[in-house]
């Protein structure tokens, strides 16, 4: 425990300040870094002032400071901080700033409405249907009170929850961002083993991937494949691993982690078709991106090449563009060019991204003219869809 006395001593780095009677010059020595000027007080003569705290620059010469502080409006003597201080005076970053927020939000929890609760208990029957409640749920606006309803249909002895009241609830927390109570209505839903539905999991499974929780989405997913569910209706469709491969890829434009992320990708990719499910359009686009991302350009090409004569899926506009940013990143621009004659032949109207890659590429390799060229064909296409727009 720190004392303030009398003759009470702050120590900072490299300053000593002392608190004491000023006519005690024994009392009023500090020692510190040379780092003011000295010059007499022009308030008060040396000693005339009694309740002031007295800065010397060396304990031997005695030799009065500039700085005199009043104390007479104050307890304490106020520290002056040295110029080699070791505390940041900058701004504090934006991942701070937002981990305080999470960390306000976590700590405000928002309580529950009781008024509202028992309105929405009015309204239900006294031998209420899992129909009822869910229409019950639905109609609130206060996620809290769907969840009190929830638990409090839970503790009814003759009523069990079933697909549409998991469904609307946990609908209404993943909307309001409340994933831990989300997760919670989850693991209750896992451990019934027949109730579910294809849609309640892809929704499960969308909203973790919102909050960023791809463990728990991998092992919903998992859950779906799981083979005591065979004879059930909730098997994994396009549906659920196109939402997990937007979820992988949404990680940055860091290369190492699309990486990373891209044998994942590539391993879901290898399971759908193992599993009969044809791929569409936005799952070979997803496997195209990440393998850009991934500074892997030779096995997007390759995907490209099967998208029409394996998966009779051809391509459209986006695929085309993600592949010409590929190879202008690589500096492969002749290839880029070949790809955007392509497209254009087949009637699609090149991005302001693939325009920008050619043009940037061109550039760096001193093909000022091309480059141009191309960047005057963006500002006319620009123009023209400005024109159909208005």
């Amino acid at each position: 425990m720190l004392s303030f006395g009398r003759n009470c001593c702050f120590k900072y780095p490299g300053t000593y300040f002392r608190r004491g009677n000023a006519s005690n010059h024994t009392n009023t020595i500090l020692s510190t870094n040379s780092f003011c000027p000295k010059f007499p007080d022009p308030n008060y003569p040396f000693g005339k002032n009694p309740r002031s705290t007295h800065f010397f620059h060396h304990a031997h010469k005695l030799d009065l400071f500039l700085f005199q502080i009043n104390t007479s409006y104050t307890q304490f003597p106020i520290p002056f901080a040295p110029f080699n201080s070791h505390y940041s005076t900058k701004a504090p970053s934006r991942s701070y700033q937002r981990r305080a927020r999470k960390r306000l939000l976590k700590s405000s929890k928002p309580t529950l409405d009781q008024a509202q609760f028992q309105l929405a208990l009015s309204q239900l029957p006294p031998r209420f249907t899992p129909e009822e409640l869910c229409n019950v749920i639905a109609r609130q606006n206060d996620p809290l009170v769907c969840l009190e309803l929830f638990h409090w249909a839970s503790q009814q002895p003759r009523f069990r929850h079933d697909v549409s009241t998991f469904h609307i609830t946990i609908k209404k927390l993943g909307a309001a961002k409340m994933y831990q109570e989300m997760d919670d209505i989850v693991n209750q839903l896992l451990a019934v083993p027949l109730i579910g539905s294809e849609a309640l999991f892809n929704m499960v499974i969308y909203y973790f991937t919102q909050a960023r929780k791809l463990t728990r989405a991998v092992n919903v997913f998992k859950h779906m494949k799981s083979r005591r569910n065979l004879n059930c209706f909730f098997r994994p469709s396009i549906r659920t691993y196109n939402i997990l491969f937007a979820a992988f890829l949404g990680r940055g434009s860091n290369s190492y982690i699309n990486h990373v992320y891209m044998e994942t990708i590539r391993c879901l990719f290898r399971q759908m078709v193992k599993d009969g499910i044809k791929p569409d359009i936005f799952s070979l686009n997803s496997m195209i991106k990440g393998y850009v991302l991934s500074l892997h350009v030779n096995d997007a090409l390759r995907i490209f090449h099967q998208m029409g004569v394996i998966y009779d899926c051809p391509p459209n506009a986006l695929t085309y563009d993600c592949l010409i940013h590929g190879l202008c990143a690589q500096g492969r621009t002749n290839n880029a060019k070949e790809l955007y004659s392509e497209m254009k032949t087949k009637g699609f109207v090149p991005s302001s991204k693939s325009y920008n890659s050619l043009v940037n590429s061109l550039a760096l390799g001193g093909e000022i003219e091309e480059a141009v060229n191309y960047l005057w064909e963006m500002t006319d296409k620009q123009r023209s869809c400005k024109k159909r727009t208005l």
